[in-house]
């Protein structure tokens, strides 16, 4: 009967963890795509501000 309670605790000590972990990864797929579009978005603007400035100097 212990054995079987300590399993149970193991389980559900694990399963909680994973939830966190998979709740953590979820955040940190949001955050990451957050800021993979605004890098993308700077480098457009940049890239636009320096084709503005090339053409002037012509």
């Amino acid at each position: 009967m212990r054995a079987l309670l300590w399993v149970v605790g193991v389980v559900a000590g694990v399963l909680i963890l994973l939830g966190l972990l998979l709740e953590a990864v979820r955040w940190l797929i949001i955050i990451g795509v957050v800021a993979l579009v605004i890098v993308i978005v700077w480098g457009v603007v940049k890239g636009r501000q320096a084709v503005h400035h090339q053409g002037r100097r012509r």
